[in-house]
């Protein structure tokens, strides 16, 4: 059984991107700089076009206990089209593959879909255990980051429609959806939701996450260029609300490097804040980030 999305063109909303005094990927100099062929579009914005395919297969399970996991296979410059696929093994099944692909062909992601309690092996937790698996060498952008490092699980998170995320994601909720890329109805300003609000997009997940988390910024060498090489957002007892408070904990679970990148992955889990106990987990999004040793003077071999 095989589920297709239309052609869309996602938005790029991170140009103005800043972190820790310059700007990102989604620049146009900064990736020029990098020898891309274009400022990229965020990865978590493709997982949107998932959301409505997700929703007419489990309906509202999917927001209660969804999960989208990819790895992210080529970037996206804004104007270019991308197509969502849900391949299920038969009617009913309660996970699958997921695909999407530009209009000539080529793949921007590949991974897991489902809804839980089980969600069997999703795909990151399959790529997260061979990166466990591997010996890492010497780092030198990112060797301030350990594995084990733990947060308090005491920051601070609400994301309302007109909240500004600060200079890591330059933009509101409400500017978010005017331009998402599928919006669906339970995710709008008034919507009526068998949870009493409006629900945070899958995709606003690890921007919940990341941008009112501390450690954001603090452990990678500066001035250095990231970019996200896999994501997934998991719902335990969700959905997120628009409005409503939540704690974020994080701990360090994984590094790696390549010819390219040094990356790490980091586990968030997302409380929510008006219950202080460990049954009050909402979700978990956890994300492998790269850094490109070319953007950081003092890797080795770069001048």
């Amino acid at each position: 059984m095989v589920l297709m999305g239309p052609f869309r063109r996602p938005a790029q909303m991170l140009a103005d991107q800043t972190y820790s005094g310059h700007k990102s990927v989604h620049d146009e100099e900064s990736a020029a700089k990098l020898g891309l062929a274009g400022a990229p579009i965020e990865g978590p914005t493709h997982f949107s076009q998932f959301e409505p395919l997700a929703a007419a297969l489990w309906g509202d399970r999917w927001f209660t206990n969804g999960c989208i996991s990819a790895h992210f296979q080529n970037m996206v410059i804004e104007g270019e089209e991308v197509q969502a696929q849900v391949s299920l093994p038969r009617l009913g099944a309660t996970s699958g593959q997921i695909d999407a692909r530009k209009s000539d062909g080529t793949p921007v992601l590949t991974g897991t879909i489902s809804v839980g309690p089980d969600h069997g092996e999703t795909d990151l937790a399959r790529r997260l255990a061979i990166a466990q698996s591997r010996e890492v060498g010497s780092l030198y952008v990112i060797d301030q980051v350990k594995v084990g490092l733990r947060g308090p699980e005491d920051d601070m998170a609400r994301i309302g429609f007109d909240t500004h995320l600060g200079n890591l994601y330059p933009f509101t909720l409400r500017e978010k959806l005017a331009s998402i890329t599928e919006l669906v109805s339970h995710q709008t300003d008034g919507a009526t939701t068998p949870w009493g609000s409006p629900v945070v997009p899958f995709e606003m997940l690890s921007v919940l996450t990341s941008s009112f988390s501390t450690k954001t910024g603090i452990l990678v060498r500066q001035p250095s260029v990231g970019l996200f090489i896999d994501l997934e957002v998991r719902m335990l007892n969700g959905p997120a609300l628009v409005g409503h408070p939540y704690r974020v904990g994080w701990e360090i679970v994984a590094l790696g490097a390549s010819k390219r990148t040094e990356s790490y992955w980091t586990r968030f889990t997302l409380y929510d804040a008006d219950r202080g106990n460990i049954d009050s987990a909402i979700a978990e999004v956890l994300l492998h980030q790269g850094v490109f040793t070319a953007s950081y003077s003092g890797y080795p071999g770069v001048g």
